[in-house]
């Protein structure tokens, strides 16, 4: 990069390149580079589409409006709290270059709050817990059809235990792929269903649900002493896996997990809400937009 006059009116770009610079200078890490960079460019994006004077790179102005619409295209909290510390970091930059005469972004009153005591309402298993998982469920000596399938259900449907344990063969349209659930209060909602998800349904329908003495009842989760599997021994079974795998499960740590993970694949908040029948998407905001305990590590390490 050619050496730059900071006294000079600078381009987005050229100051974005310079931004870059004085980070590698300050020694930060690349990954942590990468992240504070590409935060920046999306504000200068947004700046630019909002046709802001761009030889006044940063003021409190733009920053609150762009702190709002953030909030208002639903990013998660966590996202919007990331890039408000690398707006900060940036404005620190533009202090030192003599570009900004004002410190505008405080994190401590600019960061969004997160509801008191949420913090430790909602865990979720991480990827490797559920690659680990899901290895498991491949071993037929230790699980049957049945749990392979409830395993899969929670999983990939987010759907609470007493959801689960109602759910009827009628509920199940494989031509749509997709499951219909009751939930409280009587709510309906449609969730679609993975390819693999159907093929274990339709293996064990076709298959260890036949012998079972109550083959004819409507539920699709039988057991072997009623008519459909209890909610208690959803959770015995889960408690035995934990044991083998090392971590705890329960039936509502999967629904967390469906939840967390559709986020973190940048699904929006209000089909999020949809799927998992909440009442409202702040509902869903709340609970579920949530960091662990390895990520909230990993975002110090970028400090």
């Amino acid at each position: 990069m050619a050496f730059l006059r900071f006294e000079e009116v600078l381009s987005l770009q050229e100051l974005l390149d310079a931004f870059k610079q004085w980070l590698i200078e300050e020694g930060k890490a690349p990954k942590t580079i990468e992240s504070y960079v590409g935060d920046i460019e999306g504000f200068q994006k947004y700046l630019t589409e909002k046709a802001v004077d761009t030889t006044q790179p940063l003021s409190r102005f733009a920053f609150v409006r762009y702190k709002q619409y953030l909030i208002d295209e639903n990013f998660a909290v966590a996202t919007i709290n990331k890039k408000i510390n690398s707006l900060k970091v940036y404005n620190d930059f533009l202090l030192i270059k003599g570009l900004v005469k004002e410190r505008y972004i405080h994190l401590k009153r600019d960061r969004i709050k997160v509801a008191a005591g949420s913090e430790q309402v909602v865990s979720a298993l991480s990827e490797e817990q559920v690659e680990k998982l899901l290895f498991y469920l491949e071993d037929h000596t230790k699980v049957s059809q049945r749990n392979k399938l409830i395993a899969y259900l929670l999983l990939y449907t987010g759907v609470r235990v007493s959801e689960l344990v109602n759910i009827k063969l009628g509920d199940i349209d494989y031509l749509t792929s997709s499951l219909t659930v009751r939930g409280k209060g009587g709510k309906i909602r449609e969730i679609s269903l993975r390819e693999d998800v159907v093929y274990l349904i339709r293996s064990y329908v076709k298959g260890e649900r036949l012998k079972s003495k109550f083959k004819d009842s409507e539920y699709l989760l039988l057991s072997q002493r009623a008519p459909k599997v209890h909610r208690d021994a959803v959770r015995n079974w889960l408690a035995n896996v934990s044991k083998d795998l090392g971590f705890k499960l329960h039936p509502h740590l999967f629904r967390h997990t469906f939840c967390t993970r559709l986020l973190k694949k940048g699904v929006d908040l209000t089909t999020v809400s949809k799927l998992a029948g909440h009442s409202s998407v702040n509902m869903t905001a709340r609970f579920y937009i949530q960091t662990t305990r390895q990520e909230k590590m990993d975002a110090v390490k970028l400090l």
